[in-house]
């Protein structure tokens, strides 16, 4: 079940024009994956590119994938040293309806929403929970030309 839906999967992100994301797979393991997405218009993120690496069970898609940052990331929903990634849709409220492809819309979408109830990134958390919108912004931004613009993606 789960090499037939990657196979659909790889088919479908190929098929994709999506100006904000592209998904390629391993050439040699169909179960893992990566992602490059491209930061938002006018957010802090602008002009950036993050890149994401996506492993996938033999269980999926009953169990979600492990998905990772590779660039550093100022978000309070991503551990800055690690990568991990903490959603919802990722624990509790997964289900198989979701596909790769969407996951990362979701994680695109998350740019622009962050959740700083239980940050992993402790700083971004509670430059937002206190209300400090253009502190956390302008760390994002220092973060985007630091580390994720597209001619300095290797950092």
């Amino acid at each position: 079940m789960t090499k037939n839906r990657l196979l659909i999967e790889s088919r479908e992100a190929k098929k994709q024009n999506d100006p904000d994301i592209s998904l390629t797979h391993s050439e040699y393991n169909l179960y893992e994956w990566q992602a490059v997405i491209r930061g938002p218009k006018d957010s802090p993120y602008e002009g950036g590119k993050w890149k994401l690496n996506i492993k996938c069970k033999s269980t999926y898609p009953i169990d979600p994938p492990l998905i990772t940052f590779v660039t550093k990331f100022f978000h309070p929903n991503v551990n800055f040293v690690t990568g991990e990634l903490c959603m919802d849709i990722l624990k509790a409220n997964w289900s198989p309806a979701w596909t790769i492809q969407s996951l990362c819309r979701a994680i695109l979408f998350l740019f622009n929403e962050p959740n700083a109830d239980s940050p992993l990134n402790c700083d971004a958390g509670n430059l937002i929970r206190s209300g400090d919108i253009k502190g956390f912004q302008s760390m994002a931004r220092m973060y985007t030309v630091e580390y994720a613009m597209e001619d300095d993606n290797e950092k």
